[in-house]
């Protein structure tokens, strides 16, 4: 900080307080030789700069500057305090300069946009393969046991296919991932449930992949589609999925409430929902590149599964045309009297939701199919 000659340094008017008392004395304030000299009727003070803790320019309000060794100094003409500060030769911090900068405030915006974009699409998904490594397998088999639980209470109800035509499916899937080299197949186990959310097929942490009743029904109960599928849900358990999204969702909330603050649960809910879907988008081309490597192995074409996705476009054709698509409260087939499917406009339900577009998927495996 610099400042002018004494003979020269401008004066300005303002009230004093010595700290100890509530009195405000009138004084006139001059910055003299890397000193504030307070001058006023009882008053005589000096006070070095470095003892002086300045306030930050604001647009409005009163401007206040406190001693360390006690006593302040106040001033109500912001506009005055300003001019007097400038004249005397005192020069604001680039922090505060860059606060009274609309142009800088807009750099700082984008600057942080960008930040927290690199970070959410590379940053987390790299730190969460790597917590991954090192996590036990436990912790994902615990993690699928709960989730298993809490699913089968609000989603899903015991399967009503017969037990030789799961032991089929079972079979058949067993038999295509034999083929794949020693120590390549994690430990997984297939269970069967009647859906309240349609046709699905998903996995959990731990390796249990649940197949409904519905989905095995929508496909003609052909043992090569169902195959495909569960191969592209080993592929979620191969790379754990489940416990990596987990950790980029923790991690993604806890970014986003630092940068919009704790003030606001659902702004910092927004960047979150739309980092897990591109990170679930991720995921899914990972599985779906598992399911080619499991089918080949098999010798099953990958263009089987081209099959469920002109199953799916079939029946949602229908169901648009009957007007019964995604209608909230529509009564799920077996449910309890009462009973209201999830209001939402997929009747795929949740393992579909993030996928990627059906034509794209359909062009990876119909390539898979004629590559050799």
């Amino acid at each position: 900080m610099t400042t002018t000659p004494a003979s020269q340094a401008p004066t300005l008017t303002a009230s004093y307080f010595d700290g100890a008392s509530g009195r405000a004395w009138p004084v006139t304030l001059q910055l003299e030789g890397g000193e504030l000299l307070i001058q006023g009727e009882g008053v005589h003070r000096r006070v070095a700069l470095r003892k002086v803790q300045w306030p930050e320019r604001t647009r409005h309000g009163m401007r206040v500057a406190h001693f360390t060794e006690g006593g302040s100094v106040q001033c109500a003409d912001a506009a005055a305090w300003d001019d007097w500060s400038r004249a005397s030769g005192r020069r604001e911090s680039v922090v505060v300069t860059m606060q009274q900068s609309w142009r800088w405030v807009i750099a700082s915006v984008v600057a942080l946009v960008v930040v927290f974009a690199v970070i959410q699409q590379w940053g987390l998904p790299v730190a969460a393969r790597a917590v991954v490594a090192v996590t036990p397998l436990s912790v994902d088999s615990s993690l699928g046991d709960t989730s298993l639980a809490v699913i089968d209470e609000h989603l899903m109800r015991p399967s009503k296919l017969p037990a030789a035509e799961q032991a089929r499916l079972r079979d058949a899937f067993a038999k295509a991932v034999s083929a794949m080299p020693p120590g390549s197949v994690p430990a997984w186990q297939l269970v069967f449930r009647r859906s309240r959310i349609g046709p699905n097929a998903f996995a959990l942490p731990g390796g249990t992949m649940v197949m409904t009743d519905e989905l095995v029904e929508l496909v003609g109960r052909d043992d090569k589609v169902i195959t495909a599928v569960l191969a592209h849900e080993l592929g979620h358990v191969r790379h754990r999925h489940g416990l990596r999204m987990l950790i980029q969702a923790t991690a993604l909330s806890g970014l986003a409430a630092m940068v919009v603050g704790d003030f606001s649960t659902v702004l910092a809910g927004v960047p979150v929902l739309l980092g897990q879907a591109s990170y679930s988008r991720d995921a899914e081309r990972e599985a779906d590149q598992e399911a080619v490597r499991i089918l080949k192995s098999a010798g099953i074409s990958p263009a089987v599964m081209v099959t469920l996705f002109e199953k799916i476009a079939a029946q949602r054709a229908e169901a648009a045309k009957s007007g019964k698509a995604g209608k909230p409260g529509e009564s799920a087939e077996g449910a309890p009297a009462g009973e209201k499917l999830p209001e939402q406009d997929s009747w795929l339900g949740i393992a579909f939701a993030s996928h990627p577009a059906d034509a794209e998927r359909i062009r990876y495996f119909t390539e898979a199919a004629a590559e050799r």
